[in-house]
């Protein structure tokens, strides 16, 4: 494969000309090592200790939260933790999740210690900046390498040498920290969308908690609430067909429970059949728009959709429609009435017991809820909805942001984009 002016062919991939490559081994000052055998016994007082779950948090690893463990002081002085460690994953159930890597940024002056079941890299930090490094580390190149030489029996394990020979990149150390920084602070804003969403989702169920039960109620609305089963308010409950159509048609969309998620009707996966097995399956069970999706059947039992489609469908058995009169009752407040608390609880104490994660029909009729007016039921859903709204565009820029990111991974760690111009890369 040609490669382009100012560019060579490296070990890790195409790079330019002025970066060098060296073995992970080269770059360290200490030996690389595992952690402190973590016994169960010591757990909850004395220092700070990494483990495992902690390298899947952010990056640089968050350390206000860390568990406890009651160390020796030569076991803080070999296995403590310094600015700028690296650390990685020893072992994972898949090969994605082999060698996870993060690091540990000091901000606070205190003893922090790691487990034995990670690995840690101490770094030369004169020839290697640790922030650009475990970007590098979860880019395309690393990760190929990393699972390619990882051995899976039962497990998928790594050890130090595999590590110990990873080969690197090496900038600039000047242009290395450029790269660093450009890639924290698209972090930073992934981190920063992340925490909201997760806040917003918090007032979303506090939200539908109160307003739901009518604890909290809106501005002009007064009066009792009449608890209904759903049998009461639904002029249609019915479910999709047993029997499996022939697929490979072009004509009409099939629906399962793999296409119903919490408030969303997902078509991408759908697939189609034929007009023919469609009209056996519609003359059952003719959905509507409007009508409420409700999973009965599988892993994800219990989720809900309203159908926003003016096309007919079929549906598969292990979805039923609830068709109510809407000059009356509200579909959107009773999806939102079984995606609550309540309605879930509901929904697995019909289900415990059972081999298989299914709800009936019968059991569908029989689920109960408060019951407001309709033009509280529409003020409540509207509220809640506007909530689904601002949450789906906020899930949208964070996908737009990781999209980015990644790009960003792949053209800054390879050097084809450069933040810093070519002349200063030899300084």
């Amino acid at each position: 494969m040609e490669v382009r002016p100012g560019y060579k062919q490296a070990e890790v991939g195409v790079i330019p000309k002025e970066w060098q490559t060296d073995l992970m081994s080269s770059i360290t000052l200490l030996p690389i090592q595992n952690g402190v055998f973590n016994e169960p016994e010591r757990k909850g007082r004395g220092c700070k200790l990494i483990n495992v779950i902690n390298l899947y948090s952010y990056v640089p690893i968050e350390t206000t939260d860390l568990e406890r463990f009651d160390a020796t002081r030569d076991e803080i002085n070999r296995f403590g933790v310094n600015h700028g460690d690296l650390f990685f994953t020893r072992s994972s159930l898949t090969p994605d999740g082999i060698a996870h890597c993060n690091v540990y940024r000091r901000i606070f002056d205190e003893e922090i210690l790691f487990d034995c079941h990670i690995i840690r890299v101490r770094l030369d930090q004169k020839k290697v900046d640790p922030f650009f490094l475990v970007r590098y580390c979860a880019s395309r190149p690393a990760r190929r390498y990393l699972i390619a030489n990882a051995k899976t029996t039962t497990m998928t394990t790594i050890d130090q040498g595999v590590i110990a020979k990873m080969p690197i990149p090496l900038p600039a150390i000047h242009e290395q920290g450029a790269i660093a920084t450009a890639l924290s602070d698209v972090d930073a804003l992934t981190n920063g969308l992340e925490r909201l969403i997760a806040k917003k989702r918090d007032l979303k169920q506090a939200a539908m908690q109160q307003l739901l039960t009518g604890k909290t109620r809106l501005p002009g609305f007064h009066g009792e609430w009449e608890v209904k089963t759903l049998d009461e308010v639904c002029q249609k409950i019915q479910d999709g067909t047993h029997f499996s159509p022939k697929l490979g048609g072009n004509d009409y969309f099939y629906v399962t429970s793999k296409n119903i998620r919490l408030g969303t009707l997902d078509m991408s996966t759908a697939e189609r059949i034929s007009a023919t097995e469609h009209a056996k399956i519609y003359a059952r069970c003719d959905v509507k728009r409007g009508d409420l999706l409700l999973t009965k059947d599988g892993a994800n039992t219990g989720n809900a959709a309203l159908n926003s489609l003016d096309e007919p469908f079929s549906l598969l058995s292990s979805v039923a429609i609830l068709r109510f009169d809407c000059r009356r009752y509200s579909p959107t407040f009773f999806m939102y009435q079984v995606l609550s608390k309540d309605g879930q609880e509901q929904i697995k104490e019909m289900m415990s017991g059972n081999a298989i994660t299914r709800l009936t029909l019968v059991k569908i009729r029989k689920l109960r809820f408060a019951v407001a007016s309709f033009q509280e039921q529409a003020a409540i859903a509207a509220v809640l909805t506007d909530m689904d709204a601002e949450l789906t565009t906020l899930e949208q820029r964070l996908a737009k942001t990781r999209a980015l990111k990644q790009a960003m991974m792949q053209e800054l760690l390879t050097g084809k984009i450069r933040l810093i111009p070519r002349e200063a890369s030899h300084a």
